[in-house]
């Protein structure tokens, strides 16, 4: 495949339809599409039997129907594929409805196609060989143009010391959210890569492990149960967000919670790894994931007959864009990285980043200049793509022997704004994904004049926390006249009051008993909203207290934990 600089490559479900099963004997990995899952044992009425509590839980908050998509491969037709012959199962996706095998037994193959709930054997892969020798697809962003950074960027009126990270975070105002508390806990990111090589044994991530914010990994390649002796391209990723050394590196969601999967092969290019891809994102939403940050896309293979064309980038063609869109339906944001072939012949972005769902983005440079690489949009079909941008040219990452150096693509650029959005998230959970995703897009910088290169350009998180506050402020004022957030609280509290008489208004805050902590009076006019800071909440102790809000006849009382 063509990398420069970074990410992968992809292929089309059109093209796979076509081939014949002449060709198919060339493979050993195959994709068996089944029809339907009519003998599925399990009902859409009982969701406990076949989706975890975490992912019934996101369904419920955020009223997403439990459809077809999630109920299982049936047992039987997967028991059947596996006695056709020497068939081995390697695994399956009930999203897509697929089964993935191995197997060189042309016989069984035959056998498999008849089968009445088969709708198409579809060739993916050649078979793993230990000694084919392939240049790793990589391995120009791993090695040219990383160099170490000249100084360190931080500012001491921050909570958190960045150190040589700050410049990243500081152009979408990440740091305002890190200071206001946010910084990814409670939320959940599935990083889907290549490998996350030596990410167990670097001080960077010394936090995580003693915090226990690594909560799981998965080789979708290898079935395994380990990916840190892989491609290091993933554990770049990972640190943007993860990494945590204040004073020398701290990334955009140090507090967050993450799985690591690998279902990127570095050495090969071969339409399995969409499926890979699928199935992982599976994982993620069974696990309870929130967000799936994904570095990785494709557009053209090892074998040219898995191509696909531009044409193919429509939101509607490729396996893995089929994925993520189910994925965001399922309640989850999916951020991936745009494409790194602006100063190539293919030129636009690849896929998933075309899906309508997937928040694609691209790649600029510390002064906004994108990143010559950066893929280019629109859509086949018209849409506005990449749909914002990052750092991704000389963005600041650790390397696999714990030193910080530089590195460029939009790789890079991804992880970077998806773990800013894991803080965004954080503040404002009522929101649902597409909301959070909607905020982003319209704190950007061109948001009202998208291009090609940026979409609507550079979020900004300032803008879009208030944005959201601003909607969480209107929504809260249907239900009650007085709201006080957040609660429980851990620093200063927000009293958000739709005066119900002109006249005097009274807020008072008090700890349980009953000594006054604070206390105001101002004139406010009926029906219009105000906003009161209670600034000393932060230095209190934890407990509980009461909040006493007086406006003319009416009184309201609000119990605070903290």
């Amino acid at each position: 495949m063509q990398v420069k600089k970074y990410i992968i490559t992809f292929f089309s479900l059109t093209l796979l339809l076509s081939f014949s099963l002449t060709t198919s004997a060339q493979y050993s990995r195959h994709l068996i599409q089944l029809k339907d899952k009519q003998a599925s044992a399990v009902k859409i009425k009982d969701p406990t039997s076949f989706l975890s509590r975490k992912a019934i839980d996101r369904r419920i908050r955020y009223k997403i129907d439990i459809d077809s998509t999630d109920l299982p491969v049936v047992t039987a037709y997967i028991d059947s594929i596996r006695n056709a012959g020497t068939v081995k199962v390697l695994s399956y996706s009930k999203w897509l409805n697929q089964v993935l095998i191995q197997t060189t037994d042309a016989t069984a193959l035959n056998k498999i196609s008849g089968f009445s709930f088969v709708k198409k054997d579809v060739p993916v892969a050649n078979s793993v060989r230990n000694n084919q020798v392939y240049q790793d697809k990589f391995s120009i962003e791993n090695n040219v143009g990383i160099q170490s950074p000249n100084g360190a960027s931080s500012s001491n009126a921050n909570s958190i010391n960045y150190g040589t990270s700050f410049d990243q975070v500081r152009i979408h105002e990440g740091e305002f959210l890190h200071n206001a508390g946010f910084t990814g806990k409670g939320i959940t990111i599935a990083v889907l890569d290549a490998g996350f090589r030596n990410y167990t044994v670097l001080k960077a991530f010394d936090s995580l492990r003693a915090n226990n914010q690594i909560l799981g990994v998965w080789d979708f390649v290898a079935n395994e149960t380990s990916v840190d002796e892989d491609n290091a391209h993933g554990m770049y990723c990972f640190s943007i967000m993860a990494a945590n050394e204040p004073g020398k590196y701290v990334g955009t969601a140090p507090k967050a919670s993450y799985f690591l999967f690998r279902t990127e092969e570095a050495a090969t290019e071969f339409p399995i790894e969409e499926h890979n891809w699928v199935v992982a994102a599976e994982r993620a939403d069974s696990a309870g994931a929130d967000i799936i940050s994904s570095s990785l896309g494709y557009s053209l293979f090892d074998d040219p007959a898995f191509n696909h064309s531009y044409a193919d980038m429509n939101g509607d063609k490729t396996i893995i864009t089929l994925g993520a869109d189910l994925a965001a339906k399922k309640g989850l944001i999916v951020c991936n990285s745009a494409g790194n072939s602006g100063d190539e012949a293919w030129r636009y972005i690849i896929a998933p980043a075309d899906g309508d769902s997937v928040l694609a983005i691209g790649a600029i440079a510390i002064d906004s200049i994108p990143g010559s690489f950066s893929s280019y949009g629109p859509t086949a079909d018209g849409r506005v793509k990449p749909d914002v941008a990052s750092v991704g040219v000389n963005t600041r990452v650790i390397a696999t022997n714990g030193t910080v150096v530089e590195g460029s693509g939009t790789s890079f650029a991804n992880p970077n704004l998806a773990g800013l959005i894991a803080c965004l998230w954080q503040a404002f959970p009522e929101f649902s994904n597409m909301e959070i995703i909607d905020a982003v897009k319209r704190s950007a910088h061109k948001f009202l004049s998208p291009d090609t290169r940026v979409g609507y350009g550079i979020p900004n998180m300032r803008k879009a926390y208030q944005d959201l506050l601003a909607k969480k402020q209107e929504k809260l004022l249907k239900e009650e006249w007085v709201k006080a957030f957040p609660n429980p609280f851990t620093s200063n509290v927000n009293v958000i009051i739709n005066a119900k008489e002109t006249g005097d208004l009274l807020t008072q805050l008090s700890d349980m008993n009953g000594r006054v902590i604070s206390r105001t009076k101002q004139s406010v006019q009926q029906n219009i909203t105000y906003t009161i800071a209670i600034a000393q909440a932060g230095a209190l102790p934890r407990g509980v207290y009461n909040l006493v809000v007086i406006n003319g006849k009416n009184k309201k009382t609000i119990r605070l934990v903290k």
